[in-house]
């Protein structure tokens, strides 16, 4: 059989098997139609009308003129596969009244077809009074307005101060948010922010995968904001949305069984989840995982993916340590299966290889620990080259290698013993 004729059969078995044994594998698409029942892209717009968007320092006007200024630009320059809503937060008059101001946030436009006419007239009738700045309640009543379903959902924060409702972390509730696995980005934009707004603002567009960026006026505003929506309503077809596992930490046995794709999971502080992969002979499986660092963390620290086999002997390793604050931190392998010759491989030659992906992540204290930081892992099978992988190795290598070094000992000490002796007897002669 030929080498491409090899490839097809391995493809074909592997996509088989994992089929068989209900493998987690992400939704195919459509050669024609683009991806088979993918919902298009949503996006929640949140505005702080809190008492301190009347300050004039937005450029020369009022920041909540300038926020106006923007949604109208935003609205108008939409584009037309855009399901767009709106939500405000601090809206009210509450006074002095803590307990009220806190539960002030409202859904001013449903996610969905935007009503441009409706949603500039709604926006047009904001006047911040004395409101408070409730972000944690916001942010958790714009994730239900974008819904369950799959599909990319995100969140675009304009605040000009930090959450003001205790006790509450908003980058907490980011975090919550991020765990329920629901493809949940929220982005955050500062509007002529101070050191503190800054840092939360930051710690929530971390936790998600989401991004920080500021505004001083009415135009960086609306060019900002516009960049952000023109970045989430991508085409559907465009965008990779990672399907939602659970690896085991009790070992291969129970673990999730995954074909080619990506994957999202959620791993604790020096954690060990495991995953195991279909892979048919003359396949080679190329994996990586990457843990996202979403809060601050100790120095010196590393991930690392391992291919073993069923019965616990480690087929390929891969260490990647890092020191200092970064956004992830990746590791990968390849191993490949030896083939059968010129023999078709069948689904039933399928064996499992188990991948174990680790951390040894640590934090000081009052960092919390859950829900864990987020993994992306990357599966793929494809053809195996000729050449074995160099990060790949067996125990059959391992054991001349062992016999190597052996018999490099044993010369070596032969040598050292007859140099010991011809001086010994050298200085008896004399």
């Amino acid at each position: 059989m030929t080498s491409t004729k090899r490839r097809i059969a391995a493809g074909v078995g592997a996509l088989l098997v994992a089929a068989a044994l209900g493998g987690a594998t992400p939704a195919a698409a459509d050669p024609d139609n683009g991806p088979s029942n993918t919902p298009p892209p949503k996006v929640d717009l949140v505005l702080d009308l809190s008492g301190s968007m009347n300050r004039n320092d937005a450029g020369g006007e009022t920041r909540i003129s300038a926020a106006k200024k923007a949604f109208n630009e935003i609205l108008d320059s939409l584009p037309d596969e855009a399901l767009v809503g709106l939500r405000v937060l601090g809206q009210g008059n509450p006074g002095d009244n803590q307990a009220v101001g806190c539960r002030e946030t409202a859904q001013l436009a449903p996610v969905g077809k935007p009503n441009k006419v409706a949603m500039k007239a709604a926006v047009a009738a904001q006047t911040p009074t004395t409101g408070w700045t409730p972000i944690s309640l916001a942010l958790q009543e714009a994730a239900k307005d974008l819904g369950t379903e799959q599909g990319s959902r995100r969140i675009i924060l304009i605040t000009d101060g930090e959450d003001s409702c205790p006790p509450t972390n908003p980058c907490d509730i980011a975090r919550m948010l991020a765990a329920q696995g629901l493809s949940l980005v929220i982005d955050t934009l500062g509007l002529v922010p101070d050191e503190r707004t800054r840092d939360q603002l930051t710690c929530i567009a971390e936790a998600t995968g989401g991004t920080y960026t500021s505004a001083n006026n009415a135009q960086e505003l609306s060019e900002r904001v516009t960049q952000l929506v023109d970045r989430a309503v991508v085409k559907a077809e465009e965008v990779t949305i990672p399907t939602t596992i659970k690896g085991s930490p009790n070992g291969c046995a129970d673990a999730p069984i995954l074909g080619p794709g990506v994957y999202a999971d959620r791993i604790l502080f020096e954690q060990h989840l495991w995953y195991k992969v279909p892979q048919l002979p003359g396949q080679e499986l190329r994996a990586s995982a990457t843990v996202g660092i979403d809060r601050a963390v100790a120095r010196d620290y590393d991930a690392t993916i391992t291919a073993v086999t069923e019965d616990g002997r480690d087929l390929a390793r891969y260490t990647d340590a890092g020191s200092g604050r970064m956004d992830g931190q990746s590791a990968g392998l390849r191993y490949s299966l030896p083939g059968k010759g010129d023999d078709e491989p069948k689904p039933k030659d399928a064996r499992f290889t188990c991948l174990m992906v680790s951390t040894a992540f640590n934090a000081g204290p009052g960092v919390p620990r859950d829900p864990g930081m987020p993994v992306e892992l990357l599966v793929d099978l494809v053809a195996a080259s000729d050449a074995q992988a160099s990060d790949t190795h067996g125990l059959g290598r391992g054991w001349i290698f062992i016999g190597v070094l052996a018999g490099v000992g044993l010369v070596g000490g032969l040598l050292f013993g007859w140099l010991v002796r011809l001086i010994a007897g050298m200085r008896r002669a004399v």
